[in-house]
């Protein structure tokens, strides 16, 4: 049994949105308040019970994962952008993220890259909420806001709340390197064959 969601809430429909905590921003950005959500595994006798794991993944890696479980052969004229996670689920002594590097896209716009404890934002706009916040299933308002390259320590500022660009300039140039290929691979032009072929999520990849 797998249980969880690919993006935050819809922060506008207020008392009928859901929480982010003190995430930043909600569904339709690429903040952690709209991408990060919890998933829990259930499988008696193969993944310990209560174990909690806090290493990153996506639902791209939802595929490999059952493939290798199930015994099935993934295509081989295809590159996945996905990894098998199963250490993590089974919460194995020491495992970390299969992944150099996370993206998060909004449509075909590359806005933000994870690598670790560091997440880098690209310049982008985001929808933020106004004062007017929805009540009673109703919506409120957006209005549209601006980031420049921002770069965050996630470990100890998961709001997103500390641009620490300034003081690690070499952390934000590996960062953006890993942007500029991944523009190249991914987003720019239409999947050619043996390119990966994950169409990129509203949220994240």
């Amino acid at each position: 049994m797998i249980f969880t969601a690919d993006n935050g809430p819809w922060l506008s429909y207020g008392d009928h949105a859901g929480s982010t905590g003190n995430l930043r921003e909600g569904k339709a950005t690429t903040f952690e308040g709209g991408v990060r959500e919890p998933a829990i595994f259930r499988w008696p006798g193969k993944i310990p019970p209560g174990a909690t794991v806090h290493e990153p993944a996506m639902t791209i890696d939802v595929l490999p994962t059952m493939a290798r479980l199930m015994g099935a052969e993934l295509p081989k004229n295809l590159v996945l952008d996905g990894k098998d996670i199963w250490p993590l689920i089974t919460a194995r002594g020491g495992a970390k993220s299969p992944h150099d590097a996370l993206y998060f896209f909004w449509n075909r716009e590359l806005q933000a890259v994870r690598s670790g404890r560091w997440k880098l934002h690209l310049p982008h706009t985001y929808p933020s909420m106004t004062e007017k916040k929805g009540a009673d299933g109703l919506p409120g308002d957006y209005r549209t806001e601006r980031i420049e390259l921002s770069l965050y320590d996630l470990e100890s500022d998961p709001a997103e709340s500390k641009n620490v660009a300034a003081e690690h300039p070499e952390i934000v140039e590996r960062l953006t390197r890993l942007a500029d290929s991944a523009r190249k691979d991914i987003a720019e032009a239409p999947p050619a064959a043996g390119s990966r072929v994950d169409a990129p999520s509203p949220a994240g990849r």
